[in-house]
């Protein structure tokens, strides 16, 4: 396509994009709260996603200095365990780490595959450098870069966790794509001056009628072949 002729390097966001944020962390609270039902542990999830929503809020506002998603996932799941009367230790340690046990979306691992043999290939994520080592190996992820969010000591949409990708990319940002599910994640992108691409996930945040994304697609697939087709 024309509008991704002049494309060098494509970034990816990770949580929601390419793994399914929230089917993970709801199997992981029900594995550490057995007992729990599905509206049970609805509640825990949205307790666990509300505090780190919260937090990152906080540490973008100035308000809290940087503090990496280990250990803001560790205090959710003090918060889960708490509310769910769980006080084994080791239950407690492992909630903590569900994060990097996310299961990829059905089309995620293939299409990096197919699109890594075409183009430079960045994940760029909110999450910590180790909760995102060990999510790309659980999740079998393979880039040719990952870049954490934590390199800026910020959190997106901050315009220095974009920077990130676009100084790895060696390029001008208008040259470098991002793609996600998330419309705020390519406002944030397109402000720094990279070129957008939605993808449609059932956990994203869709855009809106008056958000000017360069592409829209139903799934990776639409997506890696309007870029191959492109070159």
């Amino acid at each position: 396509m024309a509008a991704f002729r002049d494309i060098e390097v494509v970034v990816f966001d990770v949580l929601g994009t390419l793994v399914d944020e929230p089917s993970g962390l709801r199997a992981e609270i029900s594995d550490a709260v057995p007992a729990s039902d599905a509206a049970s542990v609805d509640e825990l999830f949205t307790l666990w996603q509300r505090h780190r929503e919260q937090e990152e809020r906080r540490i973008g506002e100035g308000r809290r200095p940087y503090a990496a998603t280990e250990i803001i996932d560790r205090e959710a799941a003090e918060r889960v365990a708490g509310h769910a009367g769980l006080a084994d230790p080791a239950t407690i340690a492992r909630l903590a780490t569900a994060g990097q046990r996310l299961p990829p979306w059905d089309d995620s691992v293939a299409c990096l595959d197919r699109l890594a043999a075409h183009f430079p290939v960045l994940g760029l994520s909110n999450a910590g450098r180790t909760a995102l080592l060990r999510l790309n190996a659980h999740a079998g992820l393979r880039w040719h870069q990952a870049i954490s969010a934590e390199a800026a000591l910020a959190y997106k949409p901050a315009p220095e966790v974009y920077q990130l990708a676009v100084d790895a990319a060696g390029c001008p940002p208008e040259r470098v794509l991002m793609v996600a599910a998330h419309a705020w994640d390519l406002r944030g992108a397109q402000a720094s001056g990279m070129r957008t691409a939605y993808v449609h996930r059932p956990v994203g945040d869709p855009p809106l009628s008056s958000d000017a994304f360069d592409r829209r697609f139903g799934g990776l697939d639409e997506l890696v072949t309007a870029l191959t087709a492109a070159e």
